[in-house]
């Protein structure tokens, strides 16, 4: 069967290993910040797609992105994330049915969602700033987060809850916090919260989490 793909940015690798990593992007929409995250994760062997949870919108300010972010439909997003896991799937180039999933802010609460959802596929789970709740006893996957020791979106009993949860679930988990960073740490188009260094350790410690994990 022919998936059509959905909404989204696909970037294929030259030389695939396998594997297939979803990306879900933060509020401000699949801007070209989350593309090169895609390209990046490309260069490393991995197939990847970003589904478009907004149908093309981006946002620049943190009002027009809160905006977004309320008008957005949770089950259609939902609908539209397992969409992008069976198109992902589906791919010549990914030969492994486990995946990886990596959610940036807004992006991360659906990760952790799928992960749930979607147990036999998801095994590697990637948060960057951003939580959710949920009942993980279902999960297959390991889990790592990147958390900003200053982040008013995110506080550390928000981030602290969410890792005890997954510790009573028996999931692996570990979640760093990167000091003197803010929330949006890892995107270079936020100037006021880009953390090169911070940003950068945690694109290594990703790398090395996706290779052991998947």
């Amino acid at each position: 069967m022919v998936i059509t793909q959905p909404q989204g940015y696909l970037a294929t690798p030259e030389s695939a290993n396998g594997r297939g990593v979803l990306v879900l992007h933060p509020w401000w929409g699949l801007n070209d910040t989350m593309k090169s995250v895609c390209e990046r994760l490309a260069d490393e062997g991995y197939t990847v797609f970003a589904p478009d949870l907004y149908r093309g919108k981006v946002a620049i300010t943190i009002e027009a992105a809160d905006a977004l972010s309320q008008e957005l439909n949770q089950e259609q997003a939902k609908k539209d994330i397992s969409d992008a896991v069976e198109f992902l799937s589906g791919l010549d180039a990914v030969t492994r049915p486990e995946m990886g999933v990596i959610g940036f802010s807004l992006g991360a609460y659906y990760a952790l969602g799928l992960s749930v959802d979607d147990p036999q596929r998801m095994r590697a789970v990637v948060l960057f700033y951003g939580t959710g709740e949920g009942d993980f006893a279902r999960s297959r996957a390991a889990y790592m987060g990147h958390f900003a020791q200053i982040d008013e979106y995110e506080p550390e009993p928000f981030v602290r809850s969410v890792e005890q949860a997954l510790r009573a679930a028996d999931r692996p988990v570990t979640f760093y916090t990167y000091k003197n960073a803010g929330h949006w740490f890892f995107e270079p188009d936020r100037p006021d919260a880009y953390n090169p260094a911070a940003a950068q350790l945690a694109w290594e410690r990703t790398l090395a989490f996706l290779k052991d994990s998947l």
